[in-house]
C-alpha cells in the first residue's frame, strides 16, 4: 500500500488518533515525530497532516509549498489555529473530535490516485494599473471556454469587483462579504452552487460592504475552491490582503506582470516569494526600448509570455465585455498558451 499521509506531530494521542482515522479510511499513514523528520516525508505522500504542537518548528524548515497540507488541531487549542496555519502553509485546518469524518474522507482520497485537486494560479502586478485583474479573468475564461471547472477568485477588496470585468455584477450569487464569517469545513458542492457563473466558470467577487473578511473564512472557502474546481485563478494586488496571502501560500503558478518599464521592472524585483514556481508576463509597448528578454534578466525569472496593449482589451473591461474580444486576438493568444505551460517548467533566459 502506497503511502497517502504523512502525519507529523510530537503528540502521542494526537498521532494515534490521526493513525485510526487512516485506518477508518484504508489509508496508510507514517509519522514524522519531529519537524526535521518531515523533510525527508515532505514530497512523499499527497497528504500531510501537521499536528498543531510542530506548526511553528515545521514553519522554520523552510520546506517548498505545496498542496495536501492540513493543520490538525483540538477543539481546546483553537487559540492562534489560523495563522499558524498560514505559516505552515495549510490549505486546510482541521478541529478534532468535530472534523474526524472530514478527515476521514481526506485521506480515503488521498489514498486514492486517481483523486486530485484544483491547480491554483495567483496573477500579481508590478504595480497599480498593469492589467492584472483583466489577465487573470482572461486566464479563468479561456480555461472554462475548454471545458475545465475553474474559478476566479478576487483578491483585492478595494478593486471594485472582478466580476465587473465580466458583466457578471448582477448575476445572483455569493461575493466574499456573503463568506466574510464562514466558520469550519466548505461543502465543495455548496460553494460551486452559491456562485455566479458564465458557463463552466464561476466568480467569487468583492463587494465592499464594510464587512472584513475573517481569516478562518478565507481558508474555509480556498480549501473548498481546491476541491471544488480543476483550476483556481486568483487576481492578488500588490500587497496582499489575508486573501492574497493564504492564495499565494496555496499556488503552485505564480505569475508577475510587469510592464516593460525600468520603474516597473524595480518595483517588481520586491514582489519575489511565494509561490515558489514565479513566471514573468511582460505588457509593452516599451516607452524606453526595454525588452522582455532584459526584464526577465534582471528579474531572474522565467519568462512565461508577453502581451502588445490592445486598445479593445481596455474598452471591453470598461463595458464588462471582457468575453466578446477573447475570440481572437493577443490577449486570448497568451492564455492559451500560459495554459498549456501550467505543468511545465519554463526555462529561464540566459545571462
Amino acid at each position: 500500500m502506497t503511502c497517502a499521509a504523512t502525519i507529523v506531530t510530537g503528540d502521542a494521542g494526537l498521532a494515534d488518533d490521526l493513525l485510526r482515522l487512516a485506518a477508518a479510511a484504508a489509508a496508510r499513514a507514517d509519522v514524522a515525530h519531529r519537524a526535521a523528520q518531515a523533510r525527508t516525508a515532505w514530497h512523499r505522500c499527497p497528504l500531510i497532516l501537521v499536528g498543531a504542537d510542530l506548526a511553528e518548528a515545521v514553519a522554520a524548515e523552510r520546506l517548498p509549498r505545496r498542496s495536501g497540507i492540513v493543520l490538525v488541531t483540538r477543539a481546546d487549542d483553537l487559540d492562534d489555529a489560523y495563522r499558524r496555519a498560514l505559516r505552515v502553509g495549510a490549505q486546510d485546518l482541521a478541529v478534532l473530535p468535530d472534523e474526524e469524518d472530514w478527515l476521514i474522507e481526506a485521506l480515503a482520497a488521498a489514498a486514492d490516485p486517481t483523486a486530485a485537486r484544483a491547480t491554483t494560479v495567483c496573477v500579481r502586478g508590478a504595480r497599480g494599473g498593469a492589467g492584472t485583474s483583466v489577465l487573470a479573468a482572461a486566464l479563468a475564461l479561456t480555461a472554462a471556454e475548454t471545458g475545465r471547472r475553474t474559478l476566479l477568485v478576487d483578491g483585492d477588496p478595494h478593486g471594485g469587483g472582478i466580476d465587473l470585468l465580466l458583466g457578471l455584477e448582477d448575476t445572483e450569487g455569493a461575493r466574499w462579504p456573503d463568506l466574510a464569517t464562514r466558520r469550519g469545513r466548505l461543502s465543495p458542492a455548496l460553494l460551486r452552487e452559491a456562485l455566479p457563473r458564465l458557463g463552466d466558470l464561476s466568480v467569487l467577487s468583492w463587494r465592499d460592504t464594510g464587512v472584513p473578511v475573517q481569516p478562518e473564512a478565507v481558508h474555509a472557502v480556498l480549501g473548498a475552491a481546491t476541491r471544488a474546481f480543476a483550476l483556481v485563478v486568483v487576481d492578488v494586488p500588490k500587497h496582499p490582503s489575508d486573501i492574497g496571502a493564504a492564495a499565494l501560500a496555496l499556488a503552485e503558478v505564480g505569475l508577475l506582470l510587469v510592464p516593460t518599464e525600468v520603474r516597473a521592472a524595480l518595483a517588481a524585483a520586491t514582489l519575489r516569494g511565494a509561490p515558489a514556481d514565479l513566471r514573468l508576463v511582460t505588457t509593452g509597448p516599451s516607452p524606453g526600448g526595454l525588452t522582455p528578454e532584459l526584464v526577465a534578466q534582471s528579474l531572474d525569472l522565467p519568462l512565461a509570455g508577453a502581451l502588445e496593449r490592445d486598445r479593445r482589451t481596455s474598452r471591453a473591461a470598461e463595458d464588462g465585455d471582457l468575453p466578446r474580444i477573447l475570440r481572437r486576438g493577443p490577449l486570448p493568444t497568451l492564455c492559451a498558451h500560459l495554459l498549456t505551460t501550467l505543468t511545465q517548467t519554463p526555462a529561464r533566459q540566459a545571462a
